[in-house]
């Protein structure tokens, strides 16, 4: 089985990008972020005749996640992160698909830091974190998936040393990602290659992609009861140089089912 993350950065704009992207990489589940999209303006027809069923939390022109499956039945937890019901913003949607919990994700940017969004990134956080324990404790196959806007490790990023007072990489987030992992959570991607340079994201300012010049931001985390299940993984790189393509590249891996 084949699950992917993808940031689409605009879920209308770049949909010829998407479809294209589909028919090639045909994965069974597939998570969007960043839709910048209402509701009710999801692509929903063309996502079928893609063969894809979805559900999705829309938001006018910010935010918005989406999970898609191919040939599966999806049946939706919840569309928002617990714990504050006054945050409205569409960045997390729960689904069970074939016996598993996924948790599609888009984490706050928390730029620029100091201050309230980077405040706000840290509540989120340990609202995910909350959830994730539960998810640890009642022992269920799960994955959390998506757009973490956290780059773990100086090997994530090209000069680590320019992103020190960036809310992306500073040490309360990238500490918090540890605590994720320390709880059981496996980083599938870095588990598959440990001494690689692997990259998502590639700015579009100052041919960030033509040099290599990246960031590791999404990520799919595996629960202990579906590691040992871990066969393979990637990152389509390729799609971000097509043209009209988001700044952030698919990311999958393959399960055995």
């Amino acid at each position: 089985m084949k699950i992917a993350t993808y940031n689409v950065n605009g879920v209308n704009g770049r949909l010829p990008v998407l479809l294209k992207w589909l028919k090639e990489a045909q994965p069974d589940i597939v998570c969007f972020q960043e839709l910048k999209t209402p509701q009710e303006r999801f692509p929903i027809q063309e996502i079928n005749d893609a063969g894809y069923q979805a559900i999705w939390h829309g938001q006018k022109s910010w935010n918005g996640v989406a999970i898609l499956t191919r040939g599966l039945d999806i049946t939706e937890v919840q569309n928002y992160l617990p714990g504050d019901p006054e945050d409205l913003q569409s960045r997390y949607i729960e689904a069970i698909i074939d016996q598993m919990v996924i948790c599609c994700l888009y984490l706050p940017n928390g730029n620029p830091y100091p201050g309230p969004k980077f405040d706000y990134k840290l509540s989120w956080i340990k609202r995910l974190q909350k959830r994730t324990n539960q998810l640890i404790k009642m022992e269920l196959p799960a994955i959390v998936i998506g757009d973490f806007n956290i780059i773990p490790e100086p090997m994530d990023v090209y000069k680590p040393e320019r992103w020190e007072n960036d809310a992306l990489y500073r040490t309360e987030v990238r500490k918090a990602y540890r605590e994720l992992l320390a709880k059981g959570w496996h980083d599938s991607i870095r588990e598959l290659f440990p001494e690689d340079t692997v990259y998502t994201f590639w700015d579009y300012l100052y041919k960030a992609y033509e040099r290599n010049a990246g960031i590791r931001l999404d990520h799919i985390l595996l629960s202990p009861y579906l590691i040992s299940s871990l066969q393979s993984g990637g990152v389509d790189s390729h799609v971000r140089g097509w043209e009209k393509s988001s700044d952030h590249a698919p990311v999958w891996i393959e399960i055995e089912k």
